[in-house]
């Protein structure tokens, strides 16, 4: 089968596309023929090898996709050959076939497309873990989503206006705020001209936010910070900017402020039962048509590399796709 290949860790210009054996599936698990996978910030960390996991080397990146049941190992559910199925995989997405544990494998609906369903479960899965269990999030608060136009920023915004959120998203252009505020951006802010502190307060009244959605770190994050009011949760989502802030902890005593650190993916692994059921709703909504992932482009494998250095660069809207 064609895979994209990472033989050492380095630049995301050193994936290569390579012929490789076709996986079997173990005990436990699914082979999924893949139709779509979509590309996230931590793939280009993990094939830098700056990701908080290193996979044994040469690896297969890729860790979220969509396609149609194979075959099927001992002990793997009730999935079939033929079953249309959306799937997390710590690896191993960029290639035509992919073996995934069953556990982390959900039935598709027959009304949402590989392309569509391979775009959604990490960004929403990480969004609806913080908005839900870390922060908290109630019906009418204030959510401020920085990145707001990124994989996980568009999903924030959507996901934030579901659960009845005020959301005001901050992007770096025109372009990039008109498609938060068609996603149900009640306020936008750009960062680049506009000031971030001021602009949260005059759309606040002055009480600041609830919620801070940070996906990008850097320059702004103190800002953001400064710009909750009493009670306020600050979630770190990442790092998209390459830089990590140092923050004084004062900050987090005044206005009785809580920092919370957002890592989908253990806790996913520790909690599979739950992420399970929050990977369900989202499945839900998307074949409800309650949620629509923004995708931008959808790239052969020889051109995944070049949509990783977009998402290094900031430079992609929304979701990228690789199609096998």
């Amino acid at each position: 089968m064609r895979a994209l290949l990472c033989r050492e860790f380095g630049p995301v210009s050193s994936l290569e596309v390579a012929e490789i054996p076709v996986p079997a599936p173990g005990e436990g698990e699914v082979l999924v023929r893949v139709e779509a996978a979509g590309l996230n910030f931590p793939d280009a960390l993990m094939v830098q090898g700056k990701y908080q996991v290193r996979p044994a080397l040469p690896f297969v990146p890729g860790m979220e996709l969509a396609g149609v049941v194979e075959a099927v190992g001992a002990r793997a559910g009730t999935l079939r050959p033929g079953d249309p199925v959306m799937a997390t995989t710590a690896t191993g997405a960029f290639a035509e076939y992919c073996a995934v544990p069953a556990g982390q494998v959900l039935p598709r609906p027959a009304a949402l497309g590989a392309d569509l369903a391979a775009a959604s479960l990490l960004t929403f899965g990480t969004t609806l873990h913080a908005l839900e269990d870390r922060a908290g999030l109630r019906a009418g608060e204030t959510v401020l989503v920085l990145g707001a136009a990124g994989g996980v920023g568009t999903a924030a915004v959507s996901i934030s206006h579901l659960l009845g959120a005020r959301v005001i998203a901050a992007a770096s252009s025109p372009a990039r705020l008109e498609v938060c505020r068609r996603l149900g951006a009640d306020f936008t802010i750009e960062y680049t001209t506009e000031d971030l502190r001021q602009r949260v307060k005059e759309i606040t009244g002055g009480r600041g936010v609830d919620v801070v959605y940070d996906p990008v770190g850097g320059a702004f994050t103190e800002a953001a910070l400064r710009s909750t009011g009493w009670g306020g949760r600050f979630l770190v989502i990442g790092f998209a900017s390459g830089e990590i802030p140092r923050i004084p902890l004062n900050l987090a005593l005044l206005n009785s402020r809580s920092i919370l650190g957002v890592y989908w993916g253990d806790w996913s692994r520790r909690d599979p039962v739950r992420s399970a059921e929050a990977l369900a709703r989202i499945a839900a909504w998307l074949g409800q048509g309650r949620l629509a992932p923004v995708v931008s482009a959808r790239l052969t494998l020889a051109e995944v590399s070049r949509g990783l250095e977009d998402l290094l660069q900031r430079r992609a809207t929304g979701k990228l796709l690789a199609i096998p």
